[in-house]
């Protein structure tokens, strides 16, 4: 049987029907071949591995990418080759044919198993997803087979009908919090590769998170990704306890106004982990200048200093979205390093989207390592950039830096997940965010007016020159990158000094410049975490320096 359990509630299954007499095999459902690279693989010495995936016509890829991180989990000694079989898309048991070759030139041939059905997704859109299968052997000696609904599946379901046949009025936002308190018997499993690991419980997170709010993005009647939807705050919460049976609990819930338990501070040079709201408001208030408040949904308070210089204003900006807290370290850090310059000008926003931080703060007291994209947006649902212009929340701390300051270059630091981000019932990968589903390192996003394209192309020049000399960044970028190609093909990025990059035009966007970082530091702690912020750090520096020497257009707006 397939089924989506780890390997100890696996084999615990297997040795219970032995007790009974009955010899069973229990695989993994989700990444079946990644689950027999390490839990078979390593008692065979390899030379080489030529892999025949299923490539459906709709989504040649997915079973490339289901297969991630294989390739960084093999010696750097055994190779490892890819050919797609075309085939159709249906509900069956597809299958991955290996070709192992080993290191005394012995060949076997393996087909691992990959069960999948095509089923209609809470938005009537047609998917090809993991499923469970159960395969048995009758007394006459004949083999059957088919779809098993697992608990698993069986519970996000539930969930996902819970909420779509409840009446929501038809104002937003339709509630404060909207809980789904989940316990999985279920332990994540560590992956012998960067930081990457196999999580159900962290799937079943971003699956609750992204369908739920994709529900309400159609029954608003908005397109899919549309992030000006205000829902309210939607808050999956899922706990694993091996021992437990599988619960669900969905609860309307008062918005959370609590603060989290006060911590030490920590040297903000070497801070190992993200900071607390505590320290991050006494930072901010040591900064000489103009204080800049507005509020959240829930009443916490947004915060910025405006630090008047002669030099050429910028904005500097993190936690756009909270779970992305490397920013916060980094723009901390410039902005007190930029006031030690008497000329220095900037305006700094170092925690844009409090609630969110709240939320993000209670999630990880459950699971660290989880990337949480839950509290990505505000408690309104939405995302602050797409928050109504003039209005009094979180947008307007922007708006007003604006407005003191007249920038023209904003720096707005972010990152992504440090590790595969999945959504398995609906297809894999992760919709709307298909780029982000895999690390490909450190890299930047610049968005300019028409007239800028030229400050926009000096800028990507001189702050990838800068940060090719970070020690280690050009390494840890080469090496996120190969594992991404070897299972998501080309990077589709250009790179500069291997740094990937994406230069857009947008005359939407508040100031006519404005650079984007994007660093893997959900969720991550130790030296990695240092190095993200440390790479933060380096990137206002650079762009701060090069914006004040390079020529403007002769009408900036």
């Amino acid at each position: 049987a397939w089924v989506f359990d780890d390997l100890a509630a696996r084999q615990q299954a297997e040795q219970t029907l032995a007790q009974h007499g009955i010899k069973a095999h229990f695989y993994s459902a989700y990444k079946p071949l990644v689950h027999y690279v390490i839990e078979v693989l390593p008692k065979r010495s390899l030379r080489a591995i030529h892999i025949r995936y299923p490539a459906p016509l709709e989504t040649p890829q997915r079973f490339l990418l289901e297969a991630y991180p294989l390739a960084g989990l093999l010696d750097a000694n055994v190779a490892l080759n890819w050919e797609p079989v075309a085939c159709d898309t249906q509900t069956r048991r597809y299958h991955y044919e290996l070709t192992l070759t080993d290191s005394d030139g012995t060949q076997e041939q393996v087909r691992v198993a990959a069960p999948n059905r095509h089923h209609l997704d809470h938005i009537n859109t047609w998917q090809l997803s993991p499923c469970g299968w159960v395969e048995w052997s009758t007394g006459d000696g004949n083999t059957e087979s088919a779809f098993y609904a697992c608990d698993y599946a069986k519970l996000f379901e539930a969930a996902i009908e819970a909420v779509t046949r409840t009446d929501w009025p038809t104002e937003q936002p339709f509630f404060e919090e909207l809980n789904i308190s989940v316990t999985l018997p279920s332990q994540d499993t560590r992956l012998p590769f960067g930081l990457e690991h196999i999580s159900l419980a962290e799937a079943l997170h971003e699956e609750l998170y992204f369908s739920l709010l994709e529900y309400y993005q159609h029954l608003a009647g908005l397109p899919l990704g549309d992030r000006s939807i205000q829902p309210g705050q939607i808050v999956p919460e899922i706990k694993t306890r091996p021992d437990a049976s599988p619960s669900l609990n969905i609860t309307l819930r008062p918005l959370n106004t609590t603060e989290a338990p006060a911590k030490a501070e920590v040297e903000l040079d070497t801070a190992s982990h993200p900071l607390s709201v505590g320290q991050i408001s006494a930072q901010l208030e040591a900064l000489d200048g103009e204080a800049i408040h507005t509020k959240s949904r829930s009443g916490r308070q947004l915060s910025a200093r405006y630090r008047q210089g002669s030099d050429r204003a910028v904005m500097i900006s993190a936690a756009q979205h909270a779970n992305e807290p490397s920013g916060i370290v980094g723009a901390l850090r410039a902005g007190r390093d930029l006031a030690q310059q008497a000329e220095a000008h900037f305006v700094l926003s170092p925690l844009e989207n409090p609630d969110g931080y709240r939320l993000q703060q209670r999630l990880v007291a459950e699971q660290p390592t989880h990337m949480h994209h839950a509290a990505r947006y505000t408690a309104f649902g939405n995302d602050l950039q797409a928050q109504p212009a003039n209005g009094e929340f979180e947008l307007a701390i922007r708006e007003r830096a604006k407005a003191l300051s007249d920038a023209y270059l904003h720096i707005n630091l972010h990152g992504y997940p440090a590790h595969e981000w999945t959504r398995p019932l609906t297809g894999y990968v992760p919709r709307n965010f298909e780029l982000w589903s895999i690390p490909k390192g450190f890299f930047l996003v610049i968005r300019y007016h028409q007239k800028w394209e030229t400050q926009a192309n000096a800028l990507l020049e001189s702050v990838t020159a800068h940060l090719a000399n970070v020690p280690g960044l050009v390494a840890y970028n080469q090496r996120q990158i190969k594992a991404f190609e070897a299972h998501a093909g080309p990077l589709e990025f250009s790179t500069r000094r291997h740094i990937p990059y994406l230069l857009t035009r947008d005359e939407q966007q508040l100031t006519p410049l404005q650079l984007i970082t994007e660093y893997p530091d959900e969720t991550i702690y130790g030296d990695d975490f240092v190095m993200a912020h440390q790479v933060q750090y380096e990137t206002i520096l650079s762009a701060y320096q090069c914006y004040q020497t390079m020529a403007l257009p002769n009408t900036p707006c």
